[in-house]
Order: structure tokens, then sequence, then C-alpha cells
């Protein structure tokens, strides 16, 4: 699995995190968590971190 993929899955991951019952600490903890993989996304391929791939 590439860097980009697992990027992607734990991304996923997260964001179905935040749909559940969290407390505030938690969901700071997981935006600032997503935030990282964002900035990670744009830096290994800026196409996918904003969804513009054709896959």
């Amino acid at each position: 699995m590439s860097t980009v993929a697992k990027l992607l899955a734990r991304k996923q991951a997260l964001l179905e995190r935040l749909e559940s019952d969290l407390g505030p600490n938690e969901r700071e903890e997981i935006q600032a968590l997503l935030a990282q993989i964002e900035t990670a996304l744009n830096l290994l391929d800026p196409k996918v971190a904003t969804g513009l791939n054709d896959e």
C-alpha cells in the first residue's frame, strides 16, 4: 500500500470517528491529525488532497 493510500485510509477512519460521540478534546485531536494528513497529502500529491484525481 502506497503512502498516499495509507494516508487516505487513515483520513477516512478519522472522519468516521468524527461522526461518533466524542469529547471536545478528542475532537480537537482528530481535527489536528486530519490537518496533518491534509498537509502530507498536499506535499505528496496535490491532486489527491483536493479530490481532483481521476481514480
